[in-house]
């Protein structure tokens, strides 16, 4: 039997430092039907427009962003959430300092 905990608090604040001029992400959980990730943003750096397959939640954890979704600002703080729709372009813009928990939930395909 393994010494390791089977499940401990995390603090998702301190859980990743932010780097000059870099985007850190630590994998949390994957599996087959999905995973979830956390994101630090350095005040210079974001993710250019993109689409993902699936849905995304994106959970702010420290600092605010600017995320457009088709084309709409939303602003992102700590503690505010937002549901970026599949297959819809969508960026990320920090307005400085960002974390964030991205959570990907791959649909299940429909049984035949």
């Amino acid at each position: 039997m393994s010494d390791k905990p089977i499940s401990e608090v995390l603090n998702l604040k301190q859980l990743l430092s932010y780097q000059d001029r870099a985007v850190v992400s630590r994998m949390l959980v994957k599996n087959n039907s999905g995973s979830v990730t956390l994101f630090a943003f350095d005040g210079e750096e974001g993710l250019s427009e993109h689409t993902a397959p699936y849905d995304a939640l994106v959970i702010g954890v420290e600092g605010r962003a600017e995320i457009p979704v088709a084309g709409v600002p939303h602003i992102v703080g700590e503690g505010d959430s937002l549901l970026m729709p599949a297959n819809i372009p969508h960026a990320v813009k920090p307005l400085g300092g960002f974390k964030m928990l991205l959570v990907m939930i791959k649909e299940k395909p429909a049984a035949a």
